[in-house]
């Protein structure tokens, strides 16, 4: 009788440890997106320009270092966003020859990264803010992270083959 009791004590005990186990979860908050990590200033750390059909048939240079060319140091880039981290407006500033266009509008091709290996967020400009006249693209080669760094590429192409294109490195500007 007594072991029956002990038993039926620690089954209680258990019970009783089971149903006050509330784990608190936190309150809900919406994901980080790619428009919190590319909000903000940009500076310029590096400009390669890529011959791309000079590198797909081994033509040397192919290659070619513009950071300290044209001015290129002062060019600073800043991606708006609204209160939601919804994107806005963009501005070029520097003294620096326009690679696309210096103002407008822009938006994400994807709120998130992709889980698709070699599928690029692409970042489009606009002329308007109601985003309907495409200027140009850029891809997000490289998203930013803790360290502050991203990268952008701008590829020219004609029917359809990228022909050249424009690596820019960027650190961002606190």
């Amino acid at each position: 009788m007594r072991c029956k009791s002990i038993y039926w004590l620690a089954l209680m005990m258990c019970l009783f440890a089971i149903g006050c186990d509330n784990t608190e979860d936190g309150s809900y908050v919406d994901p980080i997106t790619i428009y919190e990590k590319v909000s903000g200033n940009w500076g310029l750390t590096n400009l390669k320009m890529v011959d791309d059909f000079a590198k797909a048939n081994a033509i040397e240079p192919s290659e070619e270092n513009l950071s300290t060319y044209f001015n290129y140091e002062d060019f600073k880039i800043k991606f708006n966003v609204d209160e939601k981290n919804n994107p806005t407006s963009y501005e070029v500033t520097g003294n620096v020859p326009a690679l696309f266009a210096p103002k407008g509008y822009w938006k994400l091709s994807s709120d998130f990264q992709p889980t698709t290996p070699g599928n690029a967020v692409k970042i489009y400009l606009y002329s308007d803010a109601q985003k309907t006249q495409k200027t140009d693209e850029l891809r997000l080669t490289s998203i930013p992270g803790k360290g502050g760094e991203m990268e952008i590429q701008l590829a020219r192409a004609s029917g359809g083959t990228v022909f050249l294109s424009y690596v820019f490195k960027l650190n961002a500007i606190k």
